[in-house]
């Protein structure tokens, strides 16, 4: 049996971190599915940048949309919505057999928007409308300006992936107001049942702290923050406010690891993946980790539901002079900057091909 099996037969979704058209026309996605037990996936500005700047699988379309008169971020929305759709009928089947449990594909809202509340659930709204899948999660930065739009998006019966969650404390924000969404939805005599994943970002801690604390700690700091959060998730869903929205027919907000690629080359490419595996969890993996997984990867123990070791660990990191809270806002902050730079990089790559099409189509 494959490792990609075991980790879905253990309860553990394996979405892949990647979309592009290549994938869909060649049909590896289909096989990844078929093959690597792949229920989901994830897209973000940087992987739309790498795929559009890489291939020329996008010219056509392009050129028919710079004919109706399309630019820039209208433009690329209309080409992500289709690539997105397409990944949705594929995980439909798995979304109908879990009962809207599984099988998302996920699209963000501009990171220009990060810190708009208003103008981010405008968006949210806008682009779960155009899609018009029932499998479409809209994602939403988890940033203190971003936390009261996915209160809102859940409340108006947008499904949200809450992204650029770091640490115990920032997926507690982003889980509160998920329920106060859902809470309010049951006080207005609304179906609870709008689904959510909470996404926290992992292999980030150990890059940022590379070289800065002892080789005994190498990437052990990732790993003792998901323990951390992984912790505080099961005392969530078990708690009684939680219970009372369950009762009421909502659905639980799913944890998901992101960032799950190994940035170290010293260490095992599979990481994240062996020390993350907890059922009812996802996992969304880099193509060339998932491919990985399913060469030479094995599953290690279950996440530990008390925590297990991470206390310890991070009390070994503060006295090697990390603050660990400190360090999580400066990794969202920095997040959000990354998908804004990696945003405008796209948009200049959509320029460049337009111009260059035009001006191929001219002469």
């Amino acid at each position: 049996m494959k490792a990609t099996q075991a980790l879905h037969n253990l309860g553990q979704s394996i979405w892949l971190d990647n979309i592009t058209r290549d994938l869909l026309e060649s049909g590896t996605l289909a096989r990844y599915i078929d093959e690597l037990s792949v229920t989901g996936l994830t897209s973000n500005p940087t992987i739309f940048d790498h795929a559009i700047k890489n291939s020329t699988s996008y010219d056509a379309a392009i050129r028919e949309k710079m004919s109706q008169g399309k630019s820039g971020e209208g433009l690329f929305f209309e080409l992500a919505l289709e690539d997105l759709t397409r990944a949705a009928a594929l995980f439909g089947p798995v979304h109908e057999r879990t009962d809207g449990v599984d099988g998302w594909v996920s699209l963000e809202v501009s990171p220009l928007l990060a810190y708009d509340t208003a103008s981010t659930l405008a968006a949210a709204e806008d682009l779960h409308t155009r899609a018009g899948q029932p499998n479409l999660f809209i994602k939403i930065p988890g940033t203190r300006e971003g936390l009261p739009a996915i209160e809102e998006a859940i409340f108006a019966g947008v499904a949200v992936n809450v992204t650029l969650l770091f640490s115990r404390e920032q997926y507690l924000a982003a889980a509160d107001a998920f329920l106060r969404g859902i809470e309010r939805r049951i006080d207005a005599g609304l179906t609870p049942s709008v689904a959510s994943v909470a996404s926290v970002f992992i292999s980030r801690w150990d890059a940022a702290v590379s070289g800065k604390v002892a080789e005994s700690l190498a990437n052990q700091l990732g790993i003792a923050i998901a323990k951390r959060t992984y912790k505080a998730y099961s005392e969530l869903l078990a708690s009684p406010r939680w219970r009372r929205a369950f009762n009421a027919g909502a659905r639980p907000q799913r944890l998901l690891w992101a960032s799950t690629g190994t940035k170290d080359p010293k260490a095992s490419d599979v990481l994240y993946i062996k020390a993350l595996a907890a059922p009812f969890t996802v996992n969304t993996m880099p193509e060339g980790t998932l491919k990985a997984l399913a060469e030479h990867g094995e599953i290690g123990s279950i996440l530990p539901a008390d925590g297990g070791d991470c206390e310890e660990v991070l009390a070994a990191f503060a006295r090697s002079g990390i603050d660990a809270d400190a360090l999580a806002a400066r990794l969202q902050d920095e997040g959000a900057r990354s998908f804004v730079n990696s945003w405008n990089e796209l948009m200049a790559v959509i320029a460049a091909k337009s111009a260059a099409l035009k001006t191929r189509a001219a002469g």
